[in-house]
């Protein structure tokens, strides 16, 4: 049986493993330029047709001078890897180790690996200057949310935050406005966050948007 000794101990190293994935990613990351970081399912494969369209939306973007960031697996992971190499763009992947899912694909230029889901959110978070949620399960839902929430908060500066397929998000939104505006536990204005899109070129245009926004003000701090 350990003693708390031994515990304690194990508790301090677990600490400095957490400090070295968050000094890795800082390093790794400080210079990819403006980046927008892609969720999706694992489980769809080439053949389906929002692989299709996220490797189309990754290429726009990767053409235009956009890194795409992913969570480096399969599935949607992989066509937006795919698109960014496809468009000559840096294909960014932070990988997790997971009982089932979690393989890295073949189209990262740039991997890093964590253990720490709550270190690589970080990384997702503080690197893109926005985000594009193509249909998925628990952990595109869980990114999504956790975005919108520090939104919401003030927490982060606003950015893009996108929800790509009209059909598969519309039960979502129609709870949001229908079930949560109606009890008041949001206000609309916050709402007005989420865009949601079929189309890959209004994807590029809102995050262009934001792009020339963010330089206008880098440009008027400057002139100060």
């Amino acid at each position: 049986m350990a003693t708390i000794d031994d515990l304690k101990g194990k508790e301090t190293w677990r600490l400095f493993r957490i400090l070295s994935e968050f000094v890795e990613g800082f390093e790794e990351l400080a210079d990819i330029g403006p980046a927008v970081s892609i969720f999706g399912s694992a489980r769809f494969k080439p053949r389906n047709k929002f692989y299709r369209k996220t490797v189309e939306v990754a290429k726009i973007l990767a053409e235009n001078g956009y890194t795409i960031i992913t969570g480096g697996g399969p599935g949607l992971m992989e066509a937006a890897n795919r698109g960014a190499m496809l468009g000559g763009g840096l294909s960014v992947g932070l990988n997790i180790t997971l009982p089932k899912e979690q393989k890295p694909n073949p189209y990262q230029n740039r991997s890093l690996h964590f253990r720490y889901f709550f270190a690589r959110k970080v990384m997702f978070v503080k690197y893109a200057m926005g985000y594009v949620c193509m249909p998925g399960g628990f952990g595109t839902l869980d990114e999504f949310f956790e975005a919108l929430t520090l939104i919401q908060t003030h927490k982060i500066y606003p950015f893009p935050l996108i929800l790509f397929g009209i059909e598969y998000w519309a039960p979502i939104l129609d709870f949001m406005e229908n079930t949560m505006l109606k009890y008041g536990t949001i206000d609309r204005e916050e709402l007005n966050i989420i865009k949601v899109t079929d189309d890959p070129l209004e994807v590029l245009r809102i995050m262009n948007k934001h792009r020339d926004w963010k330089e206008d003000i880098r440009k008027k701090f400057e002139k100060k």
